[in-house]
């Protein structure tokens, strides 16, 4: 599930994350379960009006670690 995060083209976190979306570059947003609500109902709100699929992560370590990042992340995006 998140190994297309490791080797494709990717936006991380909520900043370059919601540019990507408004751009409509966006396949696929990762979502960890354990980030704050107010951090990422944005995210969720934009992926609803574009349709977006949205997969949820266990936590933002792992979601950072997928992502090639030493530190977790809430947000991050597959672009096409």
């Amino acid at each position: 599930m998140l190994d297309s995060l490791k080797s494709g083209s990717k936006a991380v976190g909520v900043k370059q994350s919601v540019k990507a979306i408004e751009g409509g570059r966006v396949k696929t947003v990762y979502i960890a379960k354990d980030a704050d609500e107010k951090v990422v109902s944005n995210i969720k709100e934009l992926c609803k009006m574009k349709s977006i699929e949205v997969i949820y992560v266990d936590n933002m370590k792992m979601l950072g670690k997928a992502c090639g990042i030493d530190v977790g992340a809430a947000v991050a995006c597959l672009v096409k």
